[in-house]
């Protein structure tokens, strides 16, 4: 045994409470005692210098363009074609309807037509087609004289046509020019126009009850092209391109982490799942992000949609995503979002795996249900190694949304509740370790974001901001996402939390929230 002097006791006492001091922690730290101080802030919308492209057509790098870019007619008439000063120009004297081919197809992508300039009189847009144009689904701008007149759906098929004016009223006396996006979203689609300002919605449609896009049989045989209806007159368009991009918002944060709940820290960034958001549900998209926690450098990484094998890929969202070092493979829950494009489906918490890294491009989880079917949603798992369980904190809709813990001895299969439900409204759930002690963080409706004990959910207080994500006019249902940093890191505490404010212009239901918030978090040394 060794034994130590009162002087070096004294030394190694001094030297773990200097480190203690440094770090912002100690053992008995409790998570209300921490001050969440904003950083920053900033909403990502359609932003081009985080999308990750699939394909393009660049008018400026095009040689050979027959064989690069295939152009179907299907008129008599042919409008003519041509690629000159770094620009595609399609112009014809009387009626034409042209296709170009610009790439595969993924219902979860954005189709996006840099215009440089227009005349006359016509409709353009995006067709997705098979090869032998026997099925033909197209969504197209009419315009005339540089406005807009109307946005239209069209499906055809070999024996049968249907066609669906889909406009919103901020079509009117919008001009056509600046930028055309079209953003899919698994079961519909909205449309915009952004010309200096932001994306104007002017077009949307939900078309799974008519046609499914996200079945695999399509997604694996369907081609996509700009699609030109030229009655007279020229369109000169800059550059075609199909991304998986930010959409108009950023919503239910919650990092990537460990089976033990410990945040996955790679190549020094932190790793995020959020929904990107389109118009409402099920019209999100599960996206990957990561950032460096000292600063506020948000980078789309990927995007994950979901296979339960019934031969549709699933836009779910609320994802849990882990990595589970003991089996070598990543998994983690979902939420079963995609049953409101299908109206005999149940919402329900599914199991995700993946052997492959799911954080990078267009991934594919498999999902499984495991009899958790209902009005419950945000769930976060994790395998607590003192009690040898696997634990699932989560929102269910009793009364309310009210945060529960349920438990089983699998992590996929089993639960039952155990603790909860707790008496506040509860959104965005999750459990982080603060010091050496977990603890569950809530958002709710009541303009305070709750921590409580673990498991337990008794009352542990609230956290702490000098400015939360929210004013007096805004919802408050955020998730707090609070992450416990190594030593080494400016703060020992970051946290990443969105607002609720919708999206201007969207009609109908409309969840398009939010911009997000970076906060770092330390103990008041006041």
């Amino acid at each position: 045994m060794m034994l130590h002097s009162p002087a070096s006791l004294l030394t190694i006492l001094f030297i773990t409470l200097f480190s203690w001091s440094l770090s912002g922690q100690s053992p008995d730290i409790q998570p209300d005692q921490i001050q969440f101080v904003r950083q920053g802030v900033k909403r990502l919308i359609f932003d081009q210098e985080q999308q990750i492209t699939l394909s393009s057509l660049d008018p400026a790098t095009i040689i050979g363009m027959p064989s690069m870019f295939p152009t179907h007619h299907y008129s008599e008439q042919q409008a003519k074609i041509q690629t000159q000063n770094n620009h595609l120009t399609v112009q014809s004297a009387k009626p034409s309807e042209t296709s170009i081919w610009v790439g595969g197809f993924n219902p979860f992508a954005s189709y996006e037509l840099d215009l440089a300039s227009i005349n006359g009189s016509g409709a353009i847009g995006y067709e997705f087609t098979r090869a032998d144009q026997s099925l033909r689904f197209i969504v197209s701008v009419t315009y005339a004289d540089g406005l807009i007149t109307e946005v239209t759906n069209h499906i055809k098929r070999s024996s049968e046509a249907e066609s669906t004016v889909v406009s919103t009223k901020n079509i009117n006396q919008q001009s056509l020019k600046g930028r055309l996006i079209i953003q899919l979203l698994g079961s519909g689609y909205t449309v915009y126009i952004q010309n200096n300002n932001l994306p104007i919605p002017i077009g949307q449609f939900d078309f799974a009850e008519k046609i499914d896009l996200r079945q695999k049989k399509l997604i694996n045989s369907l081609q996509s092209r700009v699609y030109l209806k030229i009655n007279q007159g020229q369109v000169v368009i800059n550059k075609a391109e199909i991304a998986l991009n930010t959409g108009l918002g950023q919503a239910d944060i919650r990092a990537i982490t460990y089976e033990d709940g410990s945040p996955y820290l790679d190549a020094g960034r932190l790793w995020y799942t959020m929904s990107i958001r389109g118009r409402a549900l099920p019209h999100h998209v599960q996206g990957v992000f990561s950032m460096n926690p000292s600063v506020f450098d948000l980078r789309l990484e990927g995007v994950i949609v979901f296979d339960r094998g019934d031969g549709l890929l699933r836009n779910e969202i609320a994802s849990h995503l882990f990595y589970d070092r003991k089996e070598q493979i990543w998994r983690g829950l979902t939420t079963g979002f995609s049953a409101y494009a299908i109206k005999e489906e149940k919402k329900q918490l599914l199991a995700i795996e993946s052997e492959r890294d799911p954080r990078f491009g267009f991934s594919i989880m498999k999902s499984e249900p495991f009899g958790i079917v209902g009005d419950i949603e945000d769930p976060h798992l994790l395998f607590d190694k003192k009690d040898n369980k696997w634990r699932i904190l989560t929102c269910v809709n009793q009364g309310g949304y009210k945060a529960v813990v349920l438990e089983s001895n699998y992590w996929n299969r089993d639960f039952q509740q155990v603790y909860g439900p707790v008496a506040h409204n509860s959104t965005g759930t999750s459990i982080q370790k603060i010091g050496s002690e977990y603890y569950c963080f809530s958002g709710s409706s009541e303009r305070e974001i709750f921590i409580y004990t673990y498991p337990d959910l008794k009352d542990a207080g609230t956290l702490q901001m000098d400015l939360p994500p929210w004013d007096e006019n805004a919802g408050t249902r955020v998730w707090p996402n609070v992450v416990q940093l190594p030593e080494g890191y400016p703060y020992p505490f970051v946290a990443l939390m969105m607002d609720r404010y919708n999206y201007p212009g969207v009609e109908g239901p409309n969840w398009t929230y939010g911009a997000l918030y970076l906060y770092h978090g330390a103990v008041s040394e006041d």
